[in-house]
């Protein structure tokens, strides 16, 4: 049994507290020590008794502190009556004053009509029971403090867990009402502690769906519907109170009181702006050319699938171009790599240029290009994309000051006639860039299949 069950303390409190401090305030030595040995009896030493004879002495150690009962006696000569209390009050406003009677009975104290003090008298007992009561609070002062201090402990530990880690929290109420905000959370909604308290949660965390700028669902609100953890939907943002905006990602979810009942909801939720980004500048390193911006070969296969189903689906045809440059060996040796590389972006821009949004120029490698033209009619169609393209690089590219003429050789096969799979219209219209650079520079050429 616990030191604090409500049932072991009425069994024996002298086993629950060491003892109880009495100060005895009686100046007639008989008369005190028949209190004394009455309450070193009865009480099973759990009263630790001290003496003194004047209401000065009295002050005196009631100044030193650690007394929770007084007792008077019935022999003050230098005060009589109810005049004794206010000093002693004032002096230990937390002890239990108790007056006695005469042979140690305890006294109620009254007053008659000519402004005297009149006795009544209490037996024995009545003191051991007040007395007892005293040791009684005690031992439940000493468990409240205890139970106090440990619910203080318990809160500090969370405060400082909630305000080190590194995602936002926030705590409603039943209704819906912000009841506590960690700093992670000040700084992303904006509102400080103060102020958010007691708000809407709404008005508070204020978050919208990206994507048709409608107002999110309340998660608080839906964790405590649903008696579950619950996420926020994708694509949300929260608007901060500046008008900014942060793409976060959050959950929900109910609290409980000690008899199961839900009061409220705790969502913690993360920015995640820069995770996002993170991933969309993976997916697209996955997918395209580092140095000019271009498709890779990755994302020339998926454009690749898409094209080929379309043609066939309209009994159309596509075009797989095969792009060279003539001098890029000599522009590096003469101005550099870095320079070298500039070239390869400038190029890559103008191929941009001379095609649709539909088409795709994919970097092949070094200074190797392939363009993917989507739903053209014939070859000759074919023929006059290249012929724009070849025109595009008659003006020499403007590269940090420098004038750099560049020349294109380019082969070309067609689909379906040269091949039915990326692979092998790519090694035609290889084989036919190389026939064309023969013939010389600013040159084209069919795969011999097309032709």
């Amino acid at each position: 049994m616990s030191r604090t069950d409500p049932e072991s303390l009425s069994e024996s409190p002298a086993a629950l507290v060491a003892s109880v401090a009495v100060l005895f305030v009686e100046s007639n030595g008989d008369a005190a020590r028949l209190v004394e040995v009455a309450l070193h009896s009865a009480g099973e030493g759990r009263f630790q008794v001290e003496r003194v004879a004047t209401l000065a002495g009295a002050l005196e150690r009631l100044a030193r502190g650690d007394i929770e009962v007084v007792l008077i006696g019935t022999n003050l000569p230098c005060c009589l009556g109810a005049d004794v209390f206010k000093p002693l009050r004032l002096a230990a406003p937390d002890a239990l004053v108790l007056p006695l009677g005469e042979a140690g009975t305890p006294s109620a104290w009254s007053h008659d009509k000519n402004g005297g003090c009149a006795e009544s008298a209490i037996d024995l007992s009545w003191l051991l029971g007040a007395l007892d009561y005293v040791a009684r609070r005690k031992v439940a002062e000493a468990a409240w403090r205890r139970a106090d201090e440990a619910l203080f402990e318990e809160k500090e530990r969370a405060r400082v867990t909630l305000g080190s880690i590194g995602d936002a929290v926030l705590v409603t109420d039943i209704q819906g009402n912000v009841t506590y905000l960690n700093q992670v959370a000040e700084n992303l909604t904006g509102w400080g502690s103060a102020a958010a308290i007691g708000k809407a949660l709404p008005d508070v965390f204020n978050i919208t769906n990206s994507k048709t700028g409608k107002r999110a669902r309340n998660p608080a609100l839906h964790a405590m519907a649903e008696n579950a953890t619950v996420g926020l939907a994708a694509n949300c943002v929260l608007h901060h109170l500046d008008g900014s905006e942060t793409g976060i990602e959050d959950s929900a979810a109910p609290v409980y009181d000690r008899h199961g009942e839900v009061t409220g909801a705790v969502i913690v939720f993360r920015d995640v702006n820069q995770s996002r980004a993170v991933t969309r500048k993976m997916a697209w390193l996955g997918s395209h050319d580092s140095l000019t911006g271009l498709a890779n070969r990755v994302l020339l296969e998926e454009r690749f699938k898409q094209v080929v189903s379309l043609a066939n689906r309209n009994a159309r045809q596509a075009a797989m171009l095969f792009v060279d440059m003539d001098n890029f060996k000599q522009i590096n040796d003469v101005l550099g790599h870095r320079v070298g590389d500039h070239v390869l972006q400038a190029v890559a821009g103008r191929l941009l240029r001379g095609v649709r949004d539909t088409d795709t120029v994919c970097r092949h490698g070094g200074d190797e290009f392939v363009i993917l033209l989507a739903d053209v009619a014939s070859p000759a169609a074919t023929e006059q994309v290249v012929t724009k393209l070849l025109a595009l690089f008659s003006e020499p590219l403007p590269i940090n000051g420098h004038k750099v003429k560049v020349a294109m050789s380019i082969g070309i096969s067609m689909y379906p006639a040269d091949g039915k799979d990326m692979h092998a219209l790519i090694g035609h219209a290889d084989v036919a860039m190389y026939q064309a650079k023969a013939q010389g520079a600013n040159t084209f050429g069919f795969c011999a299949a097309s032709l």
